[in-house]
């Protein structure tokens, strides 16, 4: 064989195995992430407990206002809305896993209420957005009302409700209220993001928009 057809065929093998381990390292020849199996988070919630779940946008933004309300024992980020299990951040980011981004909160029904959290959701988003929240686009940022009983999905129906009659916006409000399904908890470095980096949260939050927007909406009236 002339050398020059073995080096022709060396460097196409070589292409083809660093294709290959490419492939392997991104999950896509066995349809699998990277990333390590999470199991959902189903409706294990201690006594006396209950979780209540919204879409609001990056995930990063929705942890802390319900984070400083007295009641609530814990927020977590996470993927919720979609069909694919387990889902990684890179899956979820590109739009095609039907899931939002999302924030689990569990609280203390005797220490504040569901309604109360209804009334911190409303004020942190911009209801009006169809598949988009400030500088982020796509499904995955859609805001959404994921109720947990029968109670939650009057109650999340009322507040909508409510909220349409102030006035405050001049479009539609688009919101989703619908039944809570499998919620993947986000990878740990998503988690309580504004409390490990909390400069590029700020430096994130301010230039989306979001704080800006809320303010003109919402002026003394909205939660901190």
């Amino acid at each position: 064989m002339p050398d020059w057809t073995r080096s022709s065929l060396l460097r196409g093998g070589l292409l083809l195995a660093t294709l290959l381990l490419f492939l392997l390292g991104w999950g896509w020849i066995k349809g699998e992430s990277a990333r390590q199996p999470m199991p959902p988070v189903e409706a294990a919630v201690p006594p006396g407990l209950q979780a209540a779940t919204f879409a609001g946008g990056c995930f990063w933004c929705m942890e802390p206002p319900f984070d400083h309300l007295e009641g609530v024992i814990s927020t977590t980020s996470g993927y919720t809305g979609g069909k694919t299990k387990n889902p990684s951040y890179e899956e979820v980011s590109r739009g095609w896993t039907g899931h939002a981004e999302a924030v689990q909160v569990l609280f203390d029904p005797k220490k504040v209420s569901y309604e109360k959290l209804l009334f911190v959701f409303w004020r942190q988003i911009d209801p009006t957005a169809i598949n988009r929240q400030f500088v982020d686009n796509g499904s995955q940022y859609r805001t959404a009302i994921f109720y947990h009983s029968e109670a939650q999905k009057k109650a999340a129906l009322k507040s909508k409700a409510e909220l349409e009659k102030l006035g405050k916006f001049k479009q539609p409000i688009v919101t989703e209220i619908v039944p809570a399904g499998e919620f993947y908890p986000a990878e740990d470095y998503h988690q309580n993001y504004y409390q490990k980096h909390p400069y590029k949260y700020k430096y994130y939050r301010f230039n989306s928009g979001r704080d800006q927007f809320l303010e003109n909406i919402w002026g003394k009236d909205r939660p901190h």
